[in-house]
C-alpha cells in the first residue's frame, strides 16, 4: 500500500486547502480529535471550544460542502505527487523539529536517508559572475563530500546550485513556493524535471493549482532552511530573499554562512552585512564542512547503510545524526528501555556505528575528537 492509500491521507490533504488551518491549528485539531478523520466531521461548536477563530471555521465548513477529497487525492495521484504528514516515518526528521513545519508536504522524486545530510545554497536571482563562480565551486565541493544540496529552484544563484549538483552527480532538493504542477519560473521547469529524475525531489507544501504568489516564497525559505543543517548566502542585495532564509535559519539553530563580496557590489551587500552580524564567513567549501562537522559524510553513511545486525540497531542508528544525543532521549524515542538502549549503544560503539562523546550522549561513529579524547584520558588518570 502506497503511502497516498493511507486510510486518513485525504483528510490531511483536505484540512491542507483550507485557508486559515496552519500548522497550529491543526495541532490543536489533533489533540482534540485524535485524528484528522474525526476532525472534519467537527460542529461548528466543537472548532469554537478548541480556539479556531470564526473566519477559519466559515473556511473550513466551506471546503468540507464543497471539496471531493477522494477526487483531490486521486488528482494528486495521477499527478504523480505523493503526500508525506507528519504522521509518516519517511517525512524529514529535521524539517518536523522546526516551528510551524508543514503538516503536508507534496513530493515529487524520492527523498532518501542521506539527505539528513543537507546543507541550503541560496541567493540573488541577480548573481553576478563572481556569485556563479563561488556557487558553482562550494556545491562541487558539497558534492564531492556527498551532501545533499537545498535551494528554491529560483533564477539565478539557486539554479546554479541545482544544476552543479546534478552535473556533479549529486542529489538536490527544490522547495518551491507554488504546487508543484505550477513549476515557477518556468525555464526551470526542465531543471526540475531532471532533479526529479533519480537525482532528489523537488517539494512544496502547497496543494497542486496553487499560484506562486509572493506571499508564499517567506513560507517557502523556512523549509530550504529547515530541510538543512546550515544555509550559504552567496550573494544577496539588502532586501533578497535569501536573508529571510537566513533569518528562518537563526530561528531554527541552523547555522548561517555568508560569503564575502565587493563592498560596492549591491549583490553582496546583504552578505556583507550577515558577516558583520555573526554569519560565519565562507572562503572556501571546507570551513562550512569543517563547521558542521560534515568531513566525513561518506564514511557515516557507510555505517549508517551498513547492515545492522539488529532491529535495536536499526531503530537507533534512525535516531542518531553528527548532533549528541543523550542515551535517555534515545531511549523515550525509541521505546526502548534504557538498559536495552545502552548495551546496544555499546555492541555498537565497539563495531565503530557510533561514538560517545561524554556525558552518555552518542553521534553517528565518526574520527574521534582529540579534545574528547585528551579529557577522557585526563579523566582516566585522575
Amino acid at each position: 500500500m502506497s503511502e497516498n492509500s493511507l486510510p486518513d491521507l485525504k483528510y490531511w490533504l483536505g484540512f491542507n486547502l483550507v485557508k486559515g488551518i496552519g500548522p497550529a491549528k491543526l495541532q490543536a485539531l489533533l489533540d482534540y480529535f485524535g485524528s484528522l478523520r474525526h476532525a472534519w466531521q467537527a460542529t461548528e461548536w466543537q472548532l469554537q471550544q478548541i480556539g479556531i477563530d470564526q473566519r477559519a471555521i466559515q473556511a473550513f465548513l466551506a471546503a468540507r460542502s464543497t471539496v471531493d477529497l477522494d477526487a483531490e487525492l486521486a488528482r494528486t495521484e495521477k499527478a504523480g505527487i505523493h503526500l508525506l504528514t507528519w504522521e509518516m516515518p519517511e517525512y524529514p526528521r529535521y524539517l518536523r523539529e522546526i516551528p510551524n513545519s508543514p503538516p503536508v508536504l507534496y513530493l515529487n522524486g524520492q527523498l532518501s536517508e542521506v539527505d539528513q545530510w543537507a546543507v541550503a545554497v541560496v541567493g540573488t536571482r541577480r548573481l553576478t559572475s563572481y556569485g556563479r563562480q563561488v556557487t558553482h565551486d562550494l556545491v562541487a565541493g558539497l558534492v564531492r563530500h556527498n551532501v545533499t544540496v537545498v535551494s528554491g529552484l529560483a533564477r539565478g544563484i539557486d539554479a546554479v546550485a541545482h544544476k552543479t549538483a546534478l552535473e556533479m552527480g549529486g542529489r538536490t532538493i527544490a522547495v518551491l513556493g507554488s504546487g508543484l504542477d505550477c513549476i515557477y519560473p518556468a525555464e526551470n521547469r526542465t531543471l526540475a524535471k531532471n532533479i526529479v529524475d533519480g537525482h532528489g525531489a523537488v517539494i512544496s507544501e502547497y496543494a497542486l493549482g496553487v499560484q506562486p504568489e509572493a506571499k508564499n516564497f517567506p513560507p517557502r525559505n523556512r523549509v530550504i532552511s529547515g530541510l538543512s543543517l546550515g544555509v550559504i548566502v552567496v550573494e544577496a542585495g539588502e532586501e533578497s530573499g535569501a536573508l529571510i532564509t537566513a533569518n528562518f535559519a537563526l530561528e531554527q539553530d541552523r547555522e548561517v554562512f555568508a560569503v564575502p563580496g565587493n563592498i560596492t557590489s549591491p549583490a553582496s551587500k546583504g552578505t556583507n552585512r550577515l558577516i558583520q552580524q555573526g554569519a560565519k564567513l565562507v572562503g572556501s567549501v571546507e570551513d562550512v564542512l569543517e563547521e558542521l562537522n560534515l568531513a566525513l559524510v561518506p564514511e557515516r553513511q557507510a555505517i549508517q547503510l551498513a547492515l545492522p545486525e539488529s532491529a535495536e540497531e536499526v531503530l537507533l542508528l534512525s535516531l542518531l545524526s553528527h548532533q549528541p544525543v543523550h542515551v535517555d532521549e534515545l531511549s523515550r524515542e525509541a521505546g526502548l528501555s534504557s538498559a536495552v538502549v545502552s548495551s546496544t549503544l555499546t555492541l555498537m560503539e565497539l563495531k565503530g556505528m557510533v561514538q560517545q562523546v561524554g556525558g552518555m550522549n552518542y553521534v553517528l561513529g565518526r574520527e574521534p575528537d582529540p579534545v574528547y579524547e585528551v579529557n577522557k584520558q585526563e579523566t582516566v588518570d585522575s
